[in-house]
This record gives structure tokens, sequence and C-alpha cells, in this order.
């Protein structure tokens, strides 16, 4: 199975767009690409899903067992000629001083060879100094080239080259020169979603051409190729066993539109296996929620189409309606912002669903940015009291409750932040919106459970429409 591992000195020094650029560079000869992504990003996944036309799948050892990920890799690349894992920060940058959850221990994990890209902005000889302490950092990593980023010249290429090359042993297999452009928007510390972009596949061209005229393709298709057999490690979890035979299985929707389209691609592709039949959903256009027995609302940018949220009235008030009258709800950080009462920013009130006793104020840093951990320590549909919840957060909202007595918070923040720093997860009768996002791929509790509780609804629902009919 051909794959490598994108990674980096430190962060902002390239990844994705070489990620990206290599992809539409491999696709344009034929090869497909399996992408992949360490951490649990949505918007870099978004781009290399763009830029590969196939899902982009997380591969992250705090959400995920070892075993989860090796078969996430492997049943994910089943379609494939290669694999592209593009890392995150540096590459030896984890959660503690042992480098728990880093680039280059998922990189030992998955026996990937690991092509390191380094910025040499102002520097030559100390980058080989910089290169050579990651080998004796962790011997065990196959650190097998690097690739040079902000080159400002030919003299500082060669010196730079032939020093790794000399002292180091692995090849320079590309030199990038200083770009006076970047075809990529940023806000939010990262990439703005691809499909907020005007020119994404004009920006994925520029990322190609970048990647064509400065990189070596052909020693990083021998560089791939020469990855060594994955460890046979025990499966757990497997998908097959959760595959449920129901006759009348449940509708469940998710909205996907503009503002919300954070999903796991594991999150639907498990529901599915389940036996649910999935209804996508615009919250922009459509004029009410259909027919369901569930709805699953996932995170984005509600900031971004506040106004277009707002004006969709009827929409609104048909979920709201449907959340009054029991239908369950699982919403994560963008979706627990539009059940609130209104969303504040740049000096105006967009009125929002109006399901839960909050106001969220936008801030300019980042409120809850990270891995979280829940204790249960509330009644709710979708987990028991005393389970753990593993997660991510990255939210830019502030909320304010309306109506304490009106609150309800199953969750104790155990790591992060949530709404307080203290608590998390709102429920009303079906419905648990949480500012954090979990992963099906390590979390097979959560779309079971969900699952259960939409048959139950189904069930509620047909029972009491042949009770009124009598």
């Amino acid at each position: 199975m051909p794959r490598i591992i994108l990674a980096a000195l430190k962060g902002g020094s390239g990844k994705t767009i070489f990620s990206l650029g290599l992809t539409s560079a491999w696709r344009k000869k034929g090869c497909r690409v399996a992408p992949f992504k360490k951490g649990p990003d949505f918007i870099d996944s978004g781009w290399l899903a763009f830029a590969s036309g196939r899902p982009c799948y997380n591969l992250d050892s705090f959400l995920m067992s070892e075993s989860q990920i090796i078969q996430s890799l492997l049943s994910n690349s089943v379609q494939s000629d290669i694999s592209l894992i593009e890392g995150n920060r540096g590459v030896f940058d984890g959660l503690d001083v042992n480098g728990y959850y880093s680039t280059a221990e998922l990189g030992k994990l998955t026996r990937s060879p690991v092509v390191l890209i380094a910025d040499v902005t102002m520097a030559t000889r100390t980058i080989a100094a910089l290169i050579m302490g990651c080998q004796k950092f962790d011997p065990d990593l196959n650190i097998a080239a690097v690739i040079l980023n902000h080159v400002a010249g030919i003299r500082q290429k060669n010196l730079v080259k032939d020093s790794i090359e000399r002292y180091c042993g692995i090849p320079v297999i590309g030199s990038v020169p200083k770009l006076k452009k970047n075809a990529f928007p940023e806000r939010h510390m990262g990439l703005v979603p691809h499909m907020e972009s005007n020119h994404a596949m004009k920006a994925v061209k520029w990322a190609m051409s970048v990647v064509e005229e400065n990189l070596d393709l052909d020693i990083l298709l021998r560089i791939a190729h020469s990855a060594e057999p994955l460890p046979e490690m025990a499966r757990q979890g497997e998908e097959g066993s959760d595959t449920l035979q129901i006759p009348d299985p449940p509708r469940i929707g998710f909205i996907k539109d503009d503002s919300f389209w954070f999903y796991y691609p594991e999150n639907m592709t498990h529901l599915e296996r389940l036996g649910a039949e999935l209804v996508e959903i615009n919250s922009i256009t459509d004029k009410k929620l259909p027919e369901l027995d569930a709805l699953y609302i996932g995170g984005g940018f509600p900031e971004t189409k506040a106004k277009l949220l707002a004006n969709n009235k009827r929409f609104r008030y048909s979920l709201n309606r449907m959340i009054e009258k029991g239908l369950p709800v699982y919403a994560e950080c963008g979706g627990l912002i539009y059940l609130g009462e209104s969303l504040h920013m740049n000096g105006h009130i967009y009125p929002m669903v109006g399901a839960l006793p909050l106001e969220f104020v936008m801030d300019e840093k980042p409120q809850g940015h990270g891995y979280t951990i829940l204790d249960v320590v509330g009644e709710n549909p979708y987990y028991s009291v005393g389970e753990v919840i593993k997660g991510h957060e990255f939210h830019y909202s502030m909320p304010v409750i309306t109506k304490p007595e009106e609150i309800n918070s199953v969750f104790k923040v155990k790591r992060g932040y949530g709404l307080d720093g203290e608590r998390d997860g709102l429920v009303k009768k079906n419905l648990l919106a949480t500012y954090t996002h979990v992963h099906a791929g390590g979390n097979r509790i959560w779309g079971k459970n969900f699952f259960r509780v939409a048959l139950d609804y189904k069930e509620f629902v047909k029972k009491n429409t042949k009770l009124d009919t009598k």
C-alpha cells in the first residue's frame, strides 16, 4: 500500500498547499489518491477531498485507538493507487513531552515514509542541523526526504541541499521559491473552506503547478512505494458488526450547506451501515424540515451565512416546532449556535431557531480550541451517565444564557472549554446540543445510540398516528 506523510518542522510551512498540489498532480497522471489528515481538522480535509475527488479521512490517535487508525487507513485506501497523509503542526508536536498524538507518532504507527518540509527563510546550513536533530531525536521515524520552502535563490538552494544530503544522508526532492502570491484565502488561523472560495479550482490548480514545477514527483512515488507493510493488529469496532437488519429503517436528516458541513465521513458511513436512510437538507434554501425520524446538525460557520439563515423563517420555525414535538436532534458546535435564540456579530443581531435559551456573540479570538474530554453527569437520550466522551472543539462564539432556569447541561468538562469552562451538552426533550465534535471512527456508541433513539421515535410516531386515526 504505497503511502507517504507530508510533515514539517513547524506549522505554517506549506503542508496543505503541497498536499493539495501533490494530490492534484498525481490525479492528473491517472493515480487514484486516498487523502488523509492527521488530527481532527475539517477545513484541510475538505480541501483534500475537493482536490482528490473522494472523501478525506482523519487519523487521530486522541479520538481513535491504534487498531482503528490502521483499519481506517486500510479500508479507505483499498480503491486507491497511493495514500497521502497530511500531518499537522511540527512533526514532533503533541500534547506532552512524550509527543503523544504527534505526526511522528502516527508515522511510526502506520510505518509510513515521512517527507519533511523545511522553511529555509534566512537560513542555510542550519537547516541540515535541524533535520539531523530530527533524525537523532527519534531514530525509529523514517524520514525519507526533504522539501525546501521559501527559498530565496539558487545559491541558498544549493547550499541547503548539499548540506542536508551530505550530513543527513537523505535527498532533497524539491525546492520551492518564495512565492509572490498565495491563491488560498485564510481565516480563523487556517484556510477558508473550499465551498466559500469562488476560485477553489483555480487555487488547487495553482498548488498543482507549484508542485509540478518544483518537486520531483517520480522520487516521491518511489518513496511512497518503499513503505513497509502495515502492522498486524486486532480489529476493533469492525464496521460490519454494527449493521442492523431493520425492515423499516429510520430516516435521519443532516443539514449540509454553506453554513453546516463539518461532518466526519465515518459518522455518516456509520449511520448508513447501521441501516439509516440519510436525507440531505439545506437550511438556507429548503422551506421546511422534511419528514424525519432524527436530525443531525454538524458544525461549520453559521456566522458567514447568518443573514441567509435568519431570513429563512419558515425553515427555522418548522425545525423549532419539530423539536418541541420530540424529534431527536444531535447538534455540534455550529449546530448548537443555530439552535439558540440569536447570533450577534458586527453590530447586527440575527434570529436563529430559538430552541435553546442562548444568545451567541462572535469574538475575534477562539473561545474553545482543541481536544475535549467530557464526563456525562446528566440524563440524556444519547449517552449513559458515567460515560466519558472524547472529542474536539473549535469555536469563536460566546454563549449568553437568557433563561438560566431552562438550562439543562449534562456534560462536565474535564478538558476543553465547552459553554463556560465547566459544562457543555444542553438537553431539551430529545435534543442534545454541544460544542464538542465526536468521531465515529473511535466512538461506536454515538452512532448506535443515535440510531436507536431515531428508531424509537419512529415507532412512537407510528403508534400515535394509529391512535389518532381510530
